[in-house]
């Protein structure tokens, strides 16, 4: 039989809801902060047998029902050609600023060569969980990566709608160029052992509904269509026009908190729906966090939900409601 997770992302009947956490192998665990006394983050994520040991922190203290690995969502920008270095209190910055049209990229270098540390982790993965729980890889969506190219800092959002509106020729060929690097990425973690990959184009929603329709719809379904593995697609503030997720056809739709997740359900159809307590309730106590988990499985329905947050868990976020969290899934029994 199938894993749990990956028979909840297609549809099918399940005992429970599986779960995991965004970001749930980050700083709230205590053994993370110590590793990375010792690592940069870029080389905790390029060197495989850290990133295990981290990618399964949180599967030693909660057993979930995916590991995530540890990498991160810009790594698709290495075969691309954009260095980038993380600076504390402003994230990712790329090395060599985007000038203009003139610098986006014809192509791409093979997947395999640049990121051959991510397939080097997954394999790992692979033979210390095997059977046990679902693998779990991930990517950046074209136009967050696109964002991150253009810009750095609180305005990135707006200099990437400006440079849609004043080069969109160039704007969709930059789209469509980093599309096939994720697409390809995304494949290539599916190959070293991923069961479930996640497209998180977490900016998207910042684009004009017709923006979304007219450059990102079709790129979106390109890379769920072209993966041999179940795809959550996440994109963040799409409350009111989730149809156009629905049209992306993923096999499942990351929703953040500020969606209702029932009115989800009727909006998407048959498509399974992951999500989504507000990261905050994981600061109230365990019995409240406990009782939000609870409607959000109940809101949900029987088939098709994965319990998630409505984004990533927070650095400071107490262990012990964590535990909580998961526990309420795993305890869990639909009835028949």
């Amino acid at each position: 039989m199938e894993k749990l997770l990956v028979r909840a992302v297609r549809g099918e009947d399940v005992e429970r809801p599986p779960v995991w956490l965004m970001r749930q192998a980050g700083r709230h665990i205590p053994e993370y902060r110590e590793i990375r006394e010792e690592y940069s983050f870029l080389e905790a994520i390029k060197t495989p047998e850290v990133a295990e040991r981290i990618t399964l922190l949180p599967w030693e203290h909660y057993r979930p029902d995916g590991v995530v690995m540890f990498s991160d969502i810009l790594t698709v920008l290495e075969p691309l050609g954009f260095d980038y270095r993380i600076e504390s209190g402003v994230g990712p910055v790329i090395e060599d600023p985007f000038d203009g049209p003139s610098d986006v990229p014809d192509d791409y270098a093979a997947i395999a060569d640049e990121l051959d540390y991510v397939g080097a982790l997954l394999e790992r993965l692979d033979d210390a969980v095997g059977d046990e729980t679902s693998l779990i890889g991930f990517a950046g969506g074209p136009f967050t990566l696109a964002s991150y190219i253009i810009a750095s800092g609180s305005s990135r959002h707006d200099e990437i709608r400006q440079f849609r509106a004043r080069h969109p020729n160039a704007f969709a060929s930059l789209l469509d160029v980093i599309a096939d690097a994720v697409l390809d990425s995304l494949q290539y973690q599916i190959d070293h052992g991923a069961d479930v990959v996640q497209l998180f184009d977490t900016y998207a929603g910042e684009l004009a509904p017709a923006d979304y329709r007219e450059f990102l719809l079709p790129l979106h379904r390109r890379i769920c269509a072209g993966v041999d593995a179940p795809v959550i697609l996440f994109v963040r503030n799409m409350a009111g026009r989730l149809d156009a997720l629905a049209d992306a056809d993923p096999d499942a739709v990351s929703l953040d908190w500020t969606v209702d997740i029932a009115d989800a359900r009727d909006e998407l159809g048959d498509i399974a729906v992951q999500g989504n307590l507000d990261p905050q309730y994981l600061f109230g106590d365990e019995s409240f966090v406990r009782a939000e988990t609870e409607q959000v499985i109940e809101a949900a329905g029987p088939r098709g939900h994965v319990l998630n947050l409505g984004h990533g868990v927070h650095a400071d976020t107490p262990m012990e409601n964590v535990r909580a969290f998961v526990e309420t899934a795993k305890n869990w029994e639909y009835e028949n």
